[in-house]
């Protein structure tokens, strides 16, 4: 049995997407940043870091978002939701992971928070305003990417896509959303109709009309 701590929305929908996939006996336990419960002593215990999600498998204790996703796949290796060591799609899995944590994550924080990089009180305006030109860039960097294949990492889809999935639908309330790129919007669509995107999302009560 698998537990995913998690927040409606959070970073937490890309695990629980996956643990959708696999079919897996899981407890989705809710983590309330309404009432700041992931700075409470009951969370820290489980994740130091204090944020979403954590994942309990028996006695381990997995945090951060991309790491839980990496080991469920490698949990069920029949679903290929990881290319196999040695193949030549594996470095380019990681190559891709890695960009959207580091980088596309990183910079969608930046645009969600621009008061935390500012010391300027009325500069935050500005930073987020920044920050969108540098997400269009790597919406167009993917979007690219994307016109060459069916998924980000080939022809069959990965961990990659789940993560990606949540990362654009974060920020789908763009002036340029992610559904507005010729290659984006189509996959976008082509995600959001797999039956564990829909039951992901009908759990965490995440509209995804807009896909359809």
């Amino acid at each position: 049995m698998y537990e995913l701590y998690y927040s409606p929305g959070n970073a937490s929908l890309a695990p629980h997407i996956i643990l959708e996939e696999m079919g897996a006996e899981f407890e989705l336990v809710l983590v309330d940043r309404k009432k700041n419960a992931q700075r409470s002593a009951e969370y820290l215990s489980l994740n130091p870091a204090g944020r979403i999600p954590t994942l309990v498998h028996g006695d381990l204790v997995v945090f951060e978002s991309p790491a839980i996703c990496i080991y469920l796949a490698e949990q069920c290796p029949a679903l290929k939701l990881i290319p196999p060591e040695g193949s030549k799609s594996r470095p380019l899995f990681h190559q891709w992971l890695m960009y959207l944590t580091n980088t596309l994550q990183a910079e969608l924080m930046i645009y969600f928070y621009p008061e935390r990089h500012t010391t300027d009180p009325g500069g935050a305006s500005n930073v987020r305003r920044a920050q969108e030109l540098r997400i269009i860039d790597i919406f167009s960097l993917l979007d690219n990417q994307l016109g060459q294949n069916d998924f980000l990492v080939g022809s069959e889809i990965t961990v990659c896509d789940f993560f990606l999935f949540m990362l654009l639908h974060w920020a789908s309330g763009q002036q340029q959303p992610p559904l507005s790129f010729p290659n984006i919007g189509p996959y976008l669509k082509n995600i959001a109709s797999r039956p564990s995107v829909i039951r992901a999302c009908t759990k965490e009560g995440i509209d995804i009309s807009n896909y359809r």
